[in-house]
């Protein structure tokens, strides 16, 4: 029986921990060789040393996404070593509390600059051999926080809206040129990431749960994916609602765990 991703390279930053290292996990066990991609060698070290005990295919660079020139080149050592890339999967992402009595530009500078600006890098890193092979596959994990601007997470959340925004564009710009384009929201997650968030996170799910659905969504080729569904409709709820109501039910679910300004 043929596997999902047989014998398909895919690349995904932020791989050593959290969920690029379970979407690492679960891909390979569908058939993907992995090109796995963080800041750090030890972990991904660990991951190699774990899928390789499993027979799945694994190539491993250490280059940081806010960094062009460090990406391209290990875009291109996986290349050489792998073949070409098949599948992005730019998962590599920051995220901190920003309290307004706190509030520091530098702060939101740098979840930007590795949440989206990272996102764009790898997208320049792989996109010109997938148009000239007219054929490829652009992930990037964003999240639902990007549905609307929330309290201390205000950093956060509009970085991971400019996410929805570039491959929004990019999904309708690529439509007929052999390129998908999956942009996928989950909400809120078990990982290192969560473990600091002091507001109240409603929903939250199970590491290998939460990727079980995006490499789902991956396999489906879906154009947009948000979940848990308990969590994404009050937020488009929200949007649609006039402004002081909007603010008025979030700060009303936050309740007395949002920090004071």
């Amino acid at each position: 029986m043929a596997l999902p991703f047989g014998n398909q390279v895919v690349l995904i930053t932020g791989a050593g921990s959290g969920i690029g290292r379970q979407l690492a996990v679960q891909m390979a066990r569908r058939g993907a060789v992995i090109a796995a991609l963080d800041l750090t060698p030890a972990p991904l070290e660990s991951l190699a040393a774990e899928l390789k005990s499993q027979n799945a295919g694994i190539g491993w660079e250490v280059a940081d996404v806010t960094d062009r020139a460090s990406l391209h080149r290990a875009v291109a050592a996986f290349t050489r070593g792998l073949g070409p890339i098949e599948i992005l999967i730019a998962n590599a992402g920051i995220g901190m509390e920003m309290p307004a009595r706190q509030w520091k530009a530098e702060d939101f500078e740098r979840q930007v600059h590795v949440n989206l600006i990272g996102v764009a890098n790898s997208v320049e890193a792989v996109l010109p051999a997938m148009l000239a092979r007219k054929r490829g596959h652009l992930v990037a994990i964003s999240s639902v926080a990007a549905y609307r601007g929330v309290p201390v997470l205000t950093g956060y959340c509009a970085s991971k809206a400019g996410v929805n925004a570039l491959l929004d564009g990019l999904r309708a710009e690529l439509r007929g040129r052999g390129i998908v384009c999956t942009t996928i929201c989950p909400g809120w997650i078990r990982t290192p990431l969560t473990a600091t968030v002091k507001i109240p996170m409603p929903g939250i799910l199970d590491l290998e749960d939460a990727c079980r659905r995006m490499v789902w969504a991956i396999e489906k080729r879906k154009p947009f994916y948000a979940f848990p569904a308990g969590l994404r409709w009050p937020l488009q709820i929200m949007q649609l609602l006039p402004a002081r109501l909007s603010d008025w039910l979030l700060l009303k679910t936050l309740g007395r765990n949002l920090p004071r300004s």
